[in-house]
């Protein structure tokens, strides 16, 4: 993954392309390109799905999955870092006290 002038070049199942991207984003953006290709060569090397468009299908629907559970999680939590920060102290007091 390159950096040039007017964004990123990243690479995806053996594949470059270029992205657009400001420079304090590029760092994140190659992070997320290495995630996905990771993902989609699982899926590949997993023999259940054939197709470059279909591997990015599912790798696609799994980090969405992934994405919404994360939300759901973060929904039930309290506002707030006091709230966060209450709801693990709990835990831990609860652990210690068994």
């Amino acid at each position: 993954m390159k950096n040039t002038g007017g964004g990123v070049i990243i690479s995806i199942l053996g594949k470059e392309l270029m992205v657009a991207c400001p420079e304090e984003e590029r760092a994140a953006l190659v992070a997320a390109a290495r995630e996905l290709d990771q993902r989609m060569r699982e899926i590949q090397d997993g023999g259940k799905v054939i197709g470059g468009e279909r591997v990015a299908v599912m790798a696609a629907l799994n980090l969405s999955n992934e994405l919404l559970q994360l939300r759901r999680h973060a929904s039930r939590l309290p506002d707030g870092l006091e709230g966060r920060l209450a709801v693990l102290t709990d835990k831990i007091e609860a652990v210690l006290h068994e």
